[in-house]
């Protein structure tokens, strides 16, 4: 049987190395995991509780397409406290995770053909996801002095019909200001290009506030999720956040492709919300983290950093220890067994010269993680 062109996307490179991980644990191995972007923390304890209470009440069904209200309207109450920005219910959209809201954000906004610029390095699944849709992902190649984030001089005259960007990014961590947001956001409007910021990681910071687009724009498109800053990757719920005149496009779009974001999933995120002092304590380890990946990785010969200044990541450049990044990330693996991602997956041009560390999970974790590949990496020469 035949297959579409559509569906020739490159593996996600991460969960090969997760497979090879695993793999390894079977074998009887203990692998410290600073390959995969997941908390090492699960739900917030309120969250368990309510979808247990819930559970109890009574069967969960399909809700309306864009989410239970009670959850929308606590979103949209978050915006006000977080970024002072007085948000209408209604241009909230829950989503299955933030894959969900890519899908009906790519679906709603262009069209066969359509040309999507994507800062590189970047999540991967941006480019897969616009392919598999029959669009076209343009890496704009950023450079280390704008801290791997794109500037308006990365896209000038490509003729984009729309332009991603994401803040806290990933791999980085690396943040836009105020400033840098507005420009891109003017930037994008000058050749008409829509303009969607991913801002999943927001939350986890660590010397200044990340800046929503929404501070800027009502004409965007915002995405995010629990899976980061409120621990619930597995539970697969996320939201948007669109123009008014476009609530109604992409409820259609939902409505044929997801019915609904999962009923219990909701449930738990309404709850997690409230859940302030142990996402504090979450975020508390991260900073803790941070600063040890930031004294231990140079000490391991990966000194070509930048400090990230939000999510869990730090993106090494590892050009002059290796000219194959995915053969080095093997290597960690199977000599320190420290599971690490190369940067293929995040920039096709340049990743075969970068590592991604993450420092999602416990601090006990990280340290141990240090002290192997410190070891591992000395013993390599």
């Amino acid at each position: 049987m035949r297959t579409s062109t559509r569906s020739k996307v490159d593996p996600f490179i991460v969960m090969d190395v997760m497979e090879a991980a695993r793999r390894a644990e079977e074998a009887g191995r203990h692998i410290i995991h600073m390959e995969v972007g997941q908390p090492g923390t699960g739900a917030p304890k309120v969250a368990t509780d309510a979808l247990a209470r819930a559970m109890v009440q009574g069967p969960l069904g399909y809700t309306v397409a864009l989410g239970l209200p009670a959850l929308r309207a606590r979103i949209a109450q978050m915006y006000g406290e977080w970024y002072n920005v007085d948000l209408n219910p209604e241009r909230v959209v829950i989503t299955p995770g933030s894959s969900g809201g890519f899908l009906l954000a790519f679906t709603a906004l262009f069209d066969s053909g359509d040309r999507v610029g994507i800062g590189a390095p970047g999540y991967p699944s941006y480019r897969q996801i616009l392919h598999a849709l029959g669009l076209q992902p343009v890496d704009l190649q950023t450079d280390p002095a704008n801290r791997l984030q794109p500037v308006g001089a990365d896209f000038e005259g490509m003729d984009l019909a729309g332009l991603m960007v994401a803040s806290p990014g990933n791999p980085t961590g690396t943040m836009l200001d105020r400033s840098a947001m507005g420009a891109l956001i003017d930037a994008a409007s000058a050749q008409k290009a829509s303009f969607i910021s991913d801002e999943i990681y927001h939350g986890i910071e660590y010397e200044a506030k990340a800046v929503t687009a929404l501070e800027l724009t009502d004409e965007c498109y915002v995405i995010n999720s629990f899976s980061k800053y409120f621990s619930m990757t597995g539970w697969r719920v996320g939201w948007m956040v669109v123009p008014e005149d476009h609530v109604r496009v992409v409820e259609r779009i939902a409505q044929n492709m997801f019915i609904c974001a999962p009923h219990a999933s909701q449930v738990a995120a309404l709850a997690a919300m409230d859940a302030g002092d142990e996402l504090q304590a979450n975020l508390a380890v991260y900073t803790r983290n941070r600063l040890l990946m930031l004294e231990g990785l140079p000490k391991a010969g990966f000194d070509r950093i930048a400090p990230p200044d939000g999510a869990f990541y730090v993106y090494a450049d590892v050009s002059e220890i290796t000219n194959d990044s995915r053969a080095l990330a093997a290597e960690i693996l199977e000599g320190a067994g420290v599971a690490v991602t190369p940067g293929l997956d995040f920039d096709p041009i340049r990743g075969h010269q970068t590592l991604r560390f993450s420092y999602a999970r416990s601090t006990s974790d990280i340290e141990e993680g240090l002290a192997r590949l410190q070891k591992f990496m000395a013993a390599r020469g």
